[in-house]
């Protein structure tokens, strides 16, 4: 009889905490790490991981798959790079609580802002909750790949408190902050991780309406921080364009002075303010001198639009030609595309461009993204340089690039992280003392971006491949994928290997781990679109015990939950289910 569920044996163990790896083994029983080292018992399933690395499961602290969840059990394409817990709800964009009369409002934003169309969503969710606490209970009876935690919305808050009022972005009276802060206490009580908020312009309904919670008052946020907080639970999660840095700044730390709970700002180095980062980290640094925690979320890569011919935007979606063919079947599309008379005619066309299709075809800061991709190409490869050297129109190249691999060929154009033509900014932040790894948004803007891969680049590309700038010590890039994400919003039973944490592991083969080009499927409902992405070297991902991937492949189990809330670490009570001896 074996005396354990599951033995990784052999492999080089890297746990989490930052120090060098050992070669050891990793006994599982019951969904818990059982032992670490030398393994005498056997495993009723075994897994050699001789010559292999073997990992905590990647925790995602930055996902939208708020609809996914709701009608798929797979989070593709997280769970294909190691990602063992995904928390969704951010950006204060959500799907709960929510009236019947309020769905199309909370769809239209989600399209607008994460790019899942409405009818995808219309489609497959199912709407079985309006409450946050209805909302868990509904994901709470099913299951997934990965686990998954949830924040509470500000705008499907905000929404569901002032209705229209909310939409046309008036002031919140104090009833309606009261409100909030009630229902903000129950959602965390319920078993939210925490609540999210956006201040970003950028942020806008299909329809154009900017996100309700854009300008909400400092009065508002500091109540509903208040409910938060006197859960003694929960996490704090926001987004700003900071154009009014200092203002932005001050109300974000009165937010978090009134929750007095730990929270984390996107942070990244913008193209038309490519030094604000630093004035947002030293605000960081100083909360954290303060005895704030906050934390800046950070990418390990360049943020911005993928073009092609399957995707929502390409250089040529302002001509007419292209007009007409973007309506026909895929195959006829590709067929029609390669005919000389048809290339001519959008290169004709495209000469005239105004407004946004100045952007998506701004040449002199787009690249061929290529398959393998390469997030940090040289500034003298952007479409616009390469054409000059090749004596020919930037359009003709990126027509040509677009055609490659079957017409499939994907071009960037990078908005964030690459303002100076290189990741050198995105290495400072990442190795900051008071960031985290952050800001893939696995399940959201699925016609132009795929970033739930940043995991495989972290490991593949910033621990291994990087040429044009140092790297960073495969232990520390573990670290933060793993144990520093699960800290970071209260999941403290995972995220590193050591006796008594939750059993996610993955067992890599690092040598060969290599990410491959974003492709397009139709797997939504309704026929809908995404951007997937693919990788080789993940031999085994492991979620509560369970081998829920092998080869890369899905292996059907399904042992992914629902986290209510914070989780402490092995051998602490819980606060909210501790005996009073404990407590």
């Amino acid at each position: 009889m074996s005396m354990y569920d599951l033995v990784i044996r052999g492999g080089l163990i890297f746990d989490g905490n930052g120090g060098e790896p050992f070669t050891g083994d990793v006994a599982v029983k019951d969904g818990t790490i059982a032992a670490v080292g030398t393994v005498e018992g056997a495993g009723a399933e075994e897994i050699d991981a001789t010559g292999l690395i073997v990992t905590p499961g990647f925790v995602d602290v930055h996902t939208h798959y708020d609809g996914q969840v709701t009608w798929e059990h797979k989070l593709d394409p997280s769970s294909g790079h190691g990602v063992t817990t995904v928390v969704m709800g951010n950006c204060g964009i959500g799907f709960a609580p929510c009236r019947p009369e309020d769905r199309d409002p909370l769809m239209k934003l989600m399209e607008g802002v994460e790019d899942l169309p409405e009818p995808v969503l219309a489609a497959g969710i199912p709407w079985k909750w309006e409450t946050f606490p209805e909302y868990l209970d509904f994901l709470d009876a099913r299951d997934f790949d990965v686990d998954v935690a949830a924040q509470l919305p500000h705008a499907a808050l905000r929404v569901y408190a002032m209705g229209q009022r909310a939409i046309d972005r008036e002031e919140a009276t104090a009833e309606d902050r009261a409100l909030m802060a009630r229902l903000a206490r129950e959602a965390v009580e319920a078993g939210a991780i925490g609540f999210s908020t956006s201040r970003s312009i950028n942020h806008k309904s299909s329809d154009g309406t900017p996100i309700p919670t854009l300008t909400s008052a400092a009065d508002e946020l500091v109540a509903i921080a208040g409910g938060v907080g006197s859960t003694g639970k929960g996490v704090l999660q926001a987004i700003s364009d900071f154009e009014d840095t200092e203002a932005d700044l001050a109300m974000l730390r009165h937010f978090a002075e009134a929750g007095g709970r730990p929270m984390s700002v996107s942070l990244m180095q913008w193209e038309h303010a490519p030094e604000r980062w630093r004035q947002i980290l030293g605000w960081v640094e100083q909360c954290a001198a303060d005895g704030l925690t906050i934390k800046g979320q950070v990418s390990g890569r360049p943020v911005g639009l993928m073009l092609g011919w399957e995707l929502s935007f390409n250089p040529f979606s302002h001509t007419p030609t292209w007009g007409k063919l973007s309506a026909l079947p895929l195959e006829e599309r590709r067929k029609k595309l390669a005919e000389p008379d048809v290339r001519a005619a959008i290169l004709e066309e495209a000469k005239d461009r105004t407004d946004f299709a100045l952007y998506y075809g701004d040449y002199t800061a787009m690249y061929a993204l290529g398959d393998p991709p390469n997030y940090e190409p040289d500034p003298e490869d952007t479409i616009a340089r390469r054409a000059e050297r090749m004596g020919i129109d930037p359009d003709e190249l990126a027509y040509d690039e677009m055609m490659a691999r079957g017409a499939t060929g994907v071009l960037i154009r990078p908005a964030v992280n690459y303002a100076y033509g290189s990741l050198a900014p995105s290495y400072e932040m990442l190795r900051h003392h008071e960031t985290i790894y952050g800001l893939g948004d696995g399940g959201a803007h699925l016609g132009f971006l795929c970033d739930a891969s940043i995991p495989t680049s972290m490991l593949a590309y910033w621990a291994r491949d990087r040429k044009r700038g140092p790297t960073i010590p495969l232990p520390e890039v573990i670290q933060g994928l793993t144990r520093d994400c699960a800290q970071a919003i209260g999941l403290d039973d995972r995220g590193v290997i050591a006796p008594g944490y939750k059993a996610d592991l993955n067992v890599i083969d690092f040598d060969h781990l290599t990410l491959h080009g974003p492709k397009v499927r139709y797997d939504l409902p309704t026929g809908g679109r995404r951007l997937t992405q693919a990788a080789d070297g993940y031999v085994a991902t492991v979620v509560s015990g369970v081998v829920t991937r092998r080869g890369g492949q899905p292996t059907g189990a399904q042992p992914g939950r629902l986290v209510r809330g914070q989780q402490p670490a092995p051998g602490i009570a819980r606060a909210d289910t501790a005996s009073p001896a404990l407590a």
